[in-house]
């Protein structure tokens, strides 16, 4: 397959870099010194769990004239896609399939308004990977996709994409309710980064204090509301569960709010915590909770310089010291 990977940060980098490995026709959209690395050295991936590998895709910073894909994995920050739908537009045909994994639940809409309905894709990336240095992706834990049509059709384009990832190593499984999966997903990645980014501190500070475990549990409660008047479908005991997960959490892990907040780095605030706010407000779902992280963390959501400390370079995600983030999905 062709397959235009778009945004090649630590997501797109870690799982575009196992397709070209394995094989399939990867042309991966990337900017920068990043672009420059990979396009003259490859794209080394640093695995806790797998070592070290290269991959040589083929890089891009404009796809006009690129041939058509059979398909298009879109893996940047939800503040970067409207950018980056208008530059995958010149290979995506008729029939072309835009898998998004990125963090969030609007994605897939954004996706069929931009480009026409049926082109989008549900995904769920479970995975913490980062940019350590310019093409150079560093992969800390986990690694797995879950995929599937908006419809809960079970498509020859989802089989297709399935099998590449499969055949690349990557545990990848098709759900037939695949927005219930992204809301689950939503529900942890709002409460795990709201509270990290917000308390400044990691999983192991916040659980032992009643007040902000407390917290964490409403903002929860908040977006299971929330989904259930969007008719996400979600289980009646999906607070509980993912209350469960989080206390499984190790005491390191943080957000990758909560790093790109301490290096001073543009937050991903509007897509979390914004974006349920004003599906709130539209619903008519109170969400005072989301309401306190989102306008607490919105002096910063355009990023800045940290206490004297110059911001990340374009580019660089490496996690402070001592610090790991929770599994988000969408960490390029």
């Amino acid at each position: 397959m062709h397959i235009v990977v778009m945004g090649a940060g630590g997501v797109g980098g870690y799982f575009g870099g196992k397709l070209a490995r394995a094989g399939e026709a990867v042309t991966m959209v990337a900017r920068g010194a990043h672009a420059d690395a990979i396009r003259y050295r490859g794209l080394r991936v640093r695995s806790m769990i797998e070592g070290e590998w290269l991959a040589k895709p083929e890089v891009a910073t404009s796809l006009e004239g690129r041939p058509r894909a059979d398909a298009v994995v879109l893996s940047v920050k939800g503040f970067d896609t409207a950018r980056a739908l208008e530059t995958i537009r010149p290979v995506v045909g008729r029939d072309t399939p835009v898998l998004t994994l990125q963090n969030g639940v609007d994605g897939p809409e954004k996706i069929d308004a931009a480009l026409g309905a049926g082109h989008a894709l549900g995904g769920a990336a479970y995975v913490f990977a980062t940019i350590e240095s310019p093409g150079v992706v560093a992969h800390r834990f986990l690694g797995r996709i879950v995929l599937g049509e908006m419809d809960g059709r079970l498509t020859p384009r989802v089989e297709r994409l399935r099998d590449a990832l499969a055949n690349a190593g990557v545990p990848v499984e098709v759900s037939t309710e695949i927005r219930r999966v992204l809301w689950e997903k939503y529900l942890f990645i709002c409460a795990q980064a709201g509270m990290t980014a917000l308390t400044r501190a990691s999983t192991g500070v916040i659980r032992p204090v009643p007040e902000t475990w407390r917290m964490y549990r409403m903002m929860l409660e908040e977006l299971a509301a929330l989904g259930a008047r969007a008719g996400a479908g979600m289980a009646a005991d999906v607070v509980e569960t993912i209350m469960k997960t989080a206390a499984a959490l190790g005491p390191e892990t943080t957000s990758s709010l909560h790093h790109d907040l301490l290096q001073g780095k543009r937050l991903e605030l509007e897509t979390l915590h914004g974006h349920a706010v004003r599906l709130g407000e539209r619903l008519g779902v109170p969400t005072p909770m989301l309401f306190a992280v989102y306008a607490a963390l919105k002096p910063h959501a355009a990023g800045q310089v940290a206490e004297g400390r110059a911001a990340a370079p374009e580019g660089r995600a490496a996690a402070p010291e001592g610090r790991a983030a929770a599994p988000e999905g969408r960490q390029g």
